[in-house]
Protein backbone atom coordinates (compact mmCIF):
# COMPACT_ATOMS: atom_id res chain seq x y z
CA UNK A 1 0.00 0.00 0.00
CA UNK A 2 1.07 3.20 -1.17
CA UNK A 3 1.56 5.63 2.31
CA UNK A 4 2.09 8.57 1.28
CA UNK A 5 -0.51 11.17 1.94
CA UNK A 6 -2.72 8.46 3.57
CA UNK A 7 -4.96 9.61 6.70
CA UNK A 8 -4.46 7.34 9.54
CA UNK A 9 -6.04 6.20 12.95
CA UNK A 10 -4.25 4.50 15.93
CA UNK A 11 -5.97 3.33 18.80
CA UNK A 12 -4.07 3.07 21.76
CA UNK A 13 -1.64 5.76 20.84
CA UNK A 14 -0.43 7.75 24.01
CA UNK A 15 2.62 5.49 24.52
CA UNK A 16 4.70 2.67 23.60
CA UNK A 17 4.03 1.23 20.41
CA UNK A 18 0.90 2.94 19.82
CA UNK A 19 3.44 6.28 20.09
CA UNK A 20 5.90 4.91 17.80
CA UNK A 21 3.70 4.03 15.27
CA UNK A 22 1.91 7.33 15.06
CA UNK A 23 5.82 8.02 14.35
CA UNK A 24 6.36 5.93 11.67
CA UNK A 25 3.72 6.50 9.87
CA UNK A 26 4.14 9.68 9.48
CA UNK A 27 7.98 8.96 8.68
CA UNK A 28 6.69 6.84 5.93
CA UNK A 29 4.79 9.78 4.11
CA UNK A 30 1.21 10.11 6.17
CA UNK A 31 -0.36 13.50 5.58
CA UNK A 32 -2.16 13.10 9.43
CA UNK A 33 -2.60 10.56 11.55
CA UNK A 34 -5.22 10.64 14.00
CA UNK A 35 -3.47 9.65 17.87
CA UNK A 36 -6.45 8.20 19.91
CA UNK A 37 -6.44 6.96 23.88
CA UNK A 38 -9.17 6.52 26.06
CA UNK A 39 -7.56 9.73 28.47
CA UNK A 40 -6.77 12.00 25.17
CA UNK A 41 -4.54 14.01 27.23
CA UNK A 42 -1.94 10.70 28.14
CA UNK A 43 -0.84 10.87 25.02
CA UNK A 44 2.83 11.41 24.83
CA UNK A 45 4.06 15.40 24.20
CA UNK A 46 6.50 14.23 21.37
CA UNK A 47 3.36 12.54 19.78
CA UNK A 48 0.79 15.32 20.12
CA UNK A 49 3.31 17.92 19.36
CA UNK A 50 4.16 17.42 15.53
CA UNK A 51 0.94 19.53 13.95
CA UNK A 52 0.20 16.44 11.85
CA UNK A 53 -1.33 14.82 14.86
CA UNK A 54 -4.83 15.11 15.64
CA UNK A 55 -5.34 13.75 19.50
CA UNK A 56 -8.94 12.01 19.88
CA UNK A 57 -10.43 10.22 22.74
CA UNK A 58 -11.03 6.62 22.03
CA UNK A 59 -12.31 4.22 24.37
CA UNK A 60 -12.74 0.97 22.07
CA UNK A 61 -14.87 -0.68 24.65
CA UNK A 62 -17.39 2.06 24.29
CA UNK A 63 -19.94 2.19 21.44
CA UNK A 64 -20.57 6.07 21.57
CA UNK A 65 -16.59 6.93 22.21
CA UNK A 66 -16.21 4.36 18.97
CA UNK A 67 -18.62 6.60 16.98
CA UNK A 68 -17.87 9.85 18.00
CA UNK A 69 -14.68 9.20 16.90
CA UNK A 70 -15.74 7.63 13.36
CA UNK A 71 -17.73 10.54 12.78
CA UNK A 72 -14.49 13.03 13.55
CA UNK A 73 -12.04 11.18 11.45
CA UNK A 74 -14.46 11.02 8.50
CA UNK A 75 -10.86 11.42 6.19
CA UNK A 76 -9.00 8.11 7.45
CA UNK A 77 -8.26 4.62 4.91
CA UNK A 78 -5.46 3.63 7.07
CA UNK A 79 -6.96 2.49 10.74
CA UNK A 80 -4.94 0.40 12.94
CA UNK A 81 -6.18 -1.41 16.12
CA UNK A 82 -3.64 -1.16 18.90
CA UNK A 83 -5.34 -0.40 21.76
CA UNK A 84 -5.14 -3.61 24.50
CA UNK A 85 -4.87 -4.22 28.03
CA UNK A 86 -3.33 -7.46 29.26
CA UNK A 87 -4.30 -9.54 32.74
CA UNK A 88 -2.07 -12.03 33.82
CA UNK A 89 -2.83 -15.77 34.80
CA UNK A 90 -3.23 -19.08 33.78
CA UNK A 91 -6.03 -21.10 32.65
CA UNK A 92 -7.18 -22.55 35.85
CA UNK A 93 -6.21 -20.13 38.07
CA UNK A 94 -6.34 -16.64 36.34
CA UNK A 95 -9.34 -14.06 37.39
CA UNK A 96 -12.08 -14.26 35.41
CA UNK A 97 -12.80 -10.73 35.42
CA UNK A 98 -9.31 -9.92 34.44
CA UNK A 99 -10.19 -12.48 31.61
CA UNK A 100 -13.30 -10.83 30.27
CA UNK A 101 -11.75 -6.86 30.27
CA UNK A 102 -9.06 -8.68 28.03
CA UNK A 103 -11.76 -9.93 25.93
CA UNK A 104 -13.86 -7.03 25.84
CA UNK A 105 -10.69 -4.79 25.15
CA UNK A 106 -8.78 -6.74 22.48
CA UNK A 107 -11.11 -8.67 20.98
CA UNK A 108 -15.00 -6.77 20.75
CA UNK A 109 -12.68 -3.27 21.05
CA UNK A 110 -10.81 -4.16 17.74
CA UNK A 111 -14.07 -5.39 16.14
CA UNK A 112 -16.29 -2.19 17.23
CA UNK A 113 -13.93 -0.15 16.38
CA UNK A 114 -13.18 -1.23 12.95
CA UNK A 115 -17.29 -1.93 12.32
CA UNK A 116 -17.57 1.98 13.14
CA UNK A 117 -14.97 2.71 10.21
CA UNK A 118 -15.58 0.66 7.54
CA UNK A 119 -17.77 2.69 6.23
CA UNK A 120 -15.49 5.37 6.03
CA UNK A 121 -12.80 3.10 4.52
CA UNK A 122 -14.61 1.78 1.98
CA UNK A 123 -15.08 5.52 0.96
CA UNK A 124 -12.09 6.41 1.22
CA UNK A 125 -10.52 3.11 -0.23
CA UNK A 126 -7.83 2.06 -1.40
CA UNK A 127 -7.96 1.42 2.75
CA UNK A 128 -6.34 -0.60 5.12
CA UNK A 129 -6.53 -2.22 8.31
CA UNK A 130 -4.35 -3.10 10.69
CA UNK A 131 -5.11 -5.20 13.61
CA UNK A 132 -1.93 -5.62 16.13
CA UNK A 133 -1.93 -8.80 17.64
CA UNK A 134 0.51 -11.13 19.57
CA UNK A 135 2.75 -14.14 18.35
CA UNK A 136 1.34 -15.83 21.46
CA UNK A 137 -2.61 -15.41 19.49
CA UNK A 138 -1.15 -18.72 17.11
CA UNK A 139 -0.18 -20.49 20.43
CA UNK A 140 -0.54 -19.55 23.96
CA UNK A 141 1.94 -18.90 26.80
CA UNK A 142 0.46 -20.36 29.92
CA UNK A 143 0.97 -17.40 32.11
CA UNK A 144 -0.90 -15.14 29.85
CA UNK A 145 -3.67 -17.72 29.42
CA UNK A 146 -6.51 -15.58 29.44
CA UNK A 147 -4.69 -12.74 26.95
CA UNK A 148 -4.03 -15.61 24.39
CA UNK A 149 -6.98 -16.75 24.10
CA UNK A 150 -8.79 -12.90 23.86
CA UNK A 151 -5.87 -12.36 21.24
CA UNK A 152 -6.50 -15.71 19.44
CA UNK A 153 -10.63 -14.37 18.97
CA UNK A 154 -9.03 -11.40 17.74
CA UNK A 155 -6.70 -13.19 15.66
CA UNK A 156 -9.54 -14.93 14.13
CA UNK A 157 -11.88 -11.71 13.67
CA UNK A 158 -8.97 -10.88 11.89
CA UNK A 159 -9.41 -13.85 9.50
CA UNK A 160 -12.91 -12.90 9.01
CA UNK A 161 -13.11 -9.59 8.04
CA UNK A 162 -10.35 -10.34 5.66
CA UNK A 163 -12.67 -12.29 3.64
CA UNK A 164 -15.42 -9.86 4.29
CA UNK A 165 -13.75 -6.93 3.24
CA UNK A 166 -12.11 -8.32 0.27
CA UNK A 167 -14.04 -6.99 -2.67
CA UNK A 168 -14.84 -3.43 -0.72
CA UNK A 169 -10.75 -2.02 -1.08
CA UNK A 170 -10.00 -2.28 2.09
CA UNK A 171 -6.84 -4.78 2.76
CA UNK A 172 -6.41 -6.39 6.51
CA UNK A 173 -3.10 -7.12 8.20
CA UNK A 174 -2.31 -9.13 11.48
CA UNK A 175 0.88 -8.51 13.18
CA UNK A 176 2.16 -10.66 15.68
CA UNK A 177 4.42 -9.40 17.68
CA UNK A 178 6.64 -11.12 20.06
CA UNK A 179 7.60 -9.42 23.68
CA UNK A 180 8.13 -6.09 23.06
CA UNK A 181 9.47 -3.74 25.64
CA UNK A 182 7.03 -1.20 26.69
CA UNK A 183 4.92 -0.91 30.40
CA UNK A 184 3.08 -3.64 29.49
CA UNK A 185 5.52 -6.09 29.92
CA UNK A 186 7.23 -3.85 32.41
CA UNK A 187 8.61 -6.83 34.96
CA UNK A 188 8.43 -9.51 33.10
CA UNK A 189 11.91 -11.13 32.54
CA UNK A 190 12.15 -12.19 28.96
CA UNK A 191 13.82 -10.73 25.87
CA UNK A 192 11.51 -7.86 24.72
CA UNK A 193 12.22 -6.07 21.23
CA UNK A 194 12.85 -2.60 21.26
CA UNK A 195 8.92 -0.69 20.43
CA UNK A 196 10.45 1.26 17.83
CA UNK A 197 11.80 -1.79 15.36
CA UNK A 198 8.44 -3.22 16.12
CA UNK A 199 6.81 0.13 14.71
CA UNK A 200 8.70 0.13 11.93
CA UNK A 201 8.59 -3.45 11.02
CA UNK A 202 5.14 -3.27 11.07
CA UNK A 203 4.87 -0.01 8.91
CA UNK A 204 7.21 -1.29 6.13
CA UNK A 205 5.11 -4.61 5.81
CA UNK A 206 2.00 -2.64 5.46
CA UNK A 207 3.43 -0.51 3.00
CA UNK A 208 5.05 -3.65 0.83
CA UNK A 209 1.37 -5.47 1.24
CA UNK A 210 2.45 -8.66 3.43
CA UNK A 211 -0.84 -9.93 5.12
CA UNK A 212 1.16 -11.83 7.80
CA UNK A 213 3.45 -9.60 9.78
CA UNK A 214 6.17 -10.82 12.22
CA UNK A 215 7.68 -7.77 13.24
CA UNK A 216 10.86 -8.81 15.75
CA UNK A 217 13.57 -11.13 15.10
CA UNK A 218 11.86 -13.76 17.86
CA UNK A 219 8.73 -13.27 15.76
CA UNK A 220 10.05 -13.77 12.79
CA UNK A 221 11.65 -16.98 13.97
CA UNK A 222 8.35 -18.37 15.69
CA UNK A 223 6.23 -17.28 12.65
CA UNK A 224 8.33 -19.56 10.56
CA UNK A 225 7.56 -22.32 13.28
CA UNK A 226 4.21 -21.74 13.03
CA UNK A 227 4.02 -21.55 9.05
CA UNK A 228 5.17 -25.26 9.20
CA UNK A 229 3.68 -27.22 11.87
CA UNK A 230 1.46 -25.26 14.43
CA UNK A 231 1.77 -28.15 16.64
CA UNK A 232 5.50 -27.32 17.19
CA UNK A 233 5.12 -23.95 17.87
CA UNK A 234 2.36 -24.71 20.80
CA UNK A 235 5.07 -26.88 22.16
CA UNK A 236 7.65 -24.02 22.36
CA UNK A 237 5.69 -21.67 23.65
CA UNK A 238 4.06 -24.35 26.64
CA UNK A 239 7.64 -25.32 27.45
Amino acid sequence: MILSDTVALVTGANRGLGARLVSELLSAGARRVYATARDATSVATQVRDDPRVRVLPLDVTDDTSVRAAAAAASDVNVLVNNAGVLHFGGALDGDLAGYEQDIVTNYFGTLRVTRAFVPTLARNAPAAVVNVLTLIALAPVPPMAGYSASKAAAHSITQALRAELRGRGIDVFGAYPGGIDTDMLAGVEAAKAPPEIVARRIVAALAAGQTLIFPDDASAGAGSVYLADPVKLEELLAG
